[in-house]
């Protein structure tokens, strides 16, 4: 898109022409001096018309350069959202396994630490990596969604007392927060 030419700039070439028309009348300026100044004039206009263009194309570029780049990141953001409860469901069948459960179907359970093992390989090759908060942490708001506040003897307020579901960062956004409960314990 090209920029029309601001007010005052419109205004100061009338008055310009204007001059330019007085001083002919009155015979001071030569017919071809005043061609050649006309013609610089669109000249420069026309010169600075095209660095504009030129700038405008340059930005557009860049911005769809920045947006290709957002595309191949974050493109697969929704299908990796629709993926963390597959995530989920796979840890809490691992971390509910009891020890008689693995000796009778240790096939089973291998299985489903294999599964989840190539997930969390998918995962890393597309730049999803998991938030994981330890109890005793300080919470942060940027990657921990408080699920609760409770007061709990021999913690401080904004520590993480339980973790009810890790987060998920892809690259450098977040896809779901870590859910935790925090403590809400007043200073001693």
């Amino acid at each position: 898109m090209m920029a029309e030419p601001k007010n005052d700039d419109f205004l100061d070439d009338i008055e310009a022409a204007e001059a330019d028309e007085y001083a002919e009348e009155m015979g001071e300026i030569d017919p071809e001096a005043l061609e050649l100044e006309e013609l610089r004039a669109e000249r420069d206009a026309l010169k600075d018309r095209f660095m504009r263009a030129l700038a405008e194309a340059e930005n557009a570029r860049k911005r769809s350069d920045k947006h290709r780049r957002e595309a191949e990141q974050y493109g697969g953001s929704k299908l990796s959202r629709d993926m963390l409860p597959v995530y989920d469901n796979l840890k809490r069948a691992l971390d509910t396994v009891t020890e008689e459960q693995r000796a009778a179907a240790s096939a089973l359970i291998e299985g489903i630490e294999l599964t989840m093992r190539e997930l969390l390989n998918v995962f890393k090759r597309h730049g999803i990596e998991v938030i994981v908060p330890q109890v005793g942490d300080k919470f942060d708001p940027q990657v921990h969604e408080a699920m609760f506040e409770a007061p709990l003897p021999g913690t401080i307020a904004g520590e993480i007392i339980q973790v009810s579901a890790e987060g998920f960062m892809l690259h450098d956004r977040l896809l779901r927060p870590a859910q935790v409960g925090v403590s809400s314990m007043p200073a001693a």
